[in-house]
C-alpha cells in the first residue's frame, strides 16, 4: 500500500511539474526566423512565386506522407500524386475551385489503384495526395481572394503560429495534466488552452491592425482554426505514432518534417477555406474575415 501510494505521489509531482524548454529550442527558433520571414514574403508579392513555393511544399508532404506509411511502389505513387498536385494548381488559375478539387481526388483514386502495399498501408497511400492537397487548395484558393486574399492568409499564418508557439511556451513552463500522452507524450492540457486563446488573440489583432472591424466578431472563427490546428497536429503524431516514425523527415532543423512543421496549419486552412465557401462561395477569404 505504502509502494503504490508513494507511486501515485509521484505521479502527480510528474504531472504538475512544469517542464523544461527542451534542447531542440535553438535550432526550431534558428528555422522558424528564418522560414517565417520567407514564407511570408513570398505570399506578399503572390502570382506564380507563392504558387511554385506552395506546390514544391504540397509536393514535399506527398513524399513525407508516403515515406512515412512505408507506401509501394512509392516512386509511381509519388509521380501520380505529384502530377495531380501540379495540375490542381495551374487549373486554379484558369478554372473554379472545383475542377482543381476534382483533379485531386482523381489523383488520389488513381493512386488508391496503383499502391501495392499491405492492405492497410494500401488504404493509406491515396491519403496522401489528398493531405498535401489540402495545403495547395485552401492556401492558394484564399490568397486569390481580390481583396482579402493576403490578409486572409496572414491572419491563418498568424492564428497557426501563435498557437503553436504559445502550446509550446504554457506546456514546458506550466506542465499540468497531459492532454493525449498515448499520442503526443510532452502536450498538456495548459498548453492546449494557452495556445487556443493565444491564437484567438493573435487573429483579432491581425484583423485590427488591417483595418477590418469585424475582428471581435471573427474572434470565433480564430478561435475554431487554432483548435483545427492543435487537432491537425496531434492527427499527425498519431499517424507517426502507428507507424512507428519520429519525425516526417530531417528537412527542417528542430521540427523534423516538412509536414511536422505544417500540419497544424494544414488542418486550419481546410477549415477556414470550408467556413469560407460556406458564408461566401464567390470570395471565401471575404466569407471567413467579414462577420
Amino acid at each position: 500500500m505504502a509502494g503504490a501510494n508513494a507511486a501515485s505521489a509521484a505521479s502527480t509531482r510528474a504531472e504538475a511539474e512544469p517542464l523544461r524548454i527542451g534542447d531542440d529550442f535553438l535550432p526550431r527558433l534558428g528555422s522558424a526566423l528564418v522560414l517565417g520571414p520567407f514564407v511570408v514574403l513570398v505570399a506578399m508579392y503572390g502570382g506564380w512565386g507563392f504558387r511554385a513555393l506552395v506546390a514544391l511544399a504540397s509536393v514535399i508532404i506527398l513524399w513525407e506522407w508516403l515515406r512515412m506509411i512505408g507506401a509501394k511502389p512509392r516512386s509511381p505513387l509519388l509521380v501520380i500524386g505529384a502530377a495531380a498536385l501540379l495540375a490542381a494548381i495551374l487549373l486554379l488559375a484558369i478554372r473554379p475551385p472545383p475542377a482543381a478539387i476534382g483533379i485531386v481526388v482523381l489523383g488520389a483514386i488513381t493512386a488508391a489503384l496503383v499502391a501495392r502495399s499491405n492492405p492497410e498501408r494500401r488504404t493509406w497511400a491515396p491519403f496522401g495526395v489528398l493531405y498535401a492537397g489540402a495545403l495547395a487548395l485552401p492556401t492558394l484558393i484564399l490568397r486569390d481572394d481580390a481583396n482579402f486574399g493576403l490578409v486572409s492568409l496572414v491572419w491563418l499564418l498568424a492564428v497557426v503560429w501563435s498557437t503553436d508557439i504559445a502550446a509550446y511556451f504554457c506546456g514546458r513552463l506550466i506542465g499540468g495534466a497531459k492532454l493525449w500522452p498515448r499520442v503526443s507524450p510532452n502536450k498538456t492540457w495548459s498548453g492546449a488552452i494557452g495556445g487556443t486563446l493565444t491564437g484567438m488573440l493573435a487573429g483579432m489583432a491581425t484583423l485590427y491592425v488591417a483595418g477590418i472591424e469585424s475582428a471581435l466578431l471573427a474572434a470565433p472563427v480564430a478561435l475554431l482554426c487554432s483548435l483545427a490546428s492543435q487537432a491537425g497536429d496531434l492527427f499527425e503524431s498519431a499517424m507517426k505514432r502507428h507507424f512507428g516514425m519520429k519525425d516526417s523527415s530531417q528537412l527542417i532543423p528542430g521540427h523534423g518534417g516538412l509536414m511536422d512543421r505544417l500540419d497544424g496549419f494544414i488542418a486550419a486552412a481546410a477549415l477556414a477555406l470550408l467556413i469560407g465557401l460556406i458564408r461566401a462561395p464567390g470570395a471565401p477569404a471575404q466569407g471567413l474575415l467579414l462577420w
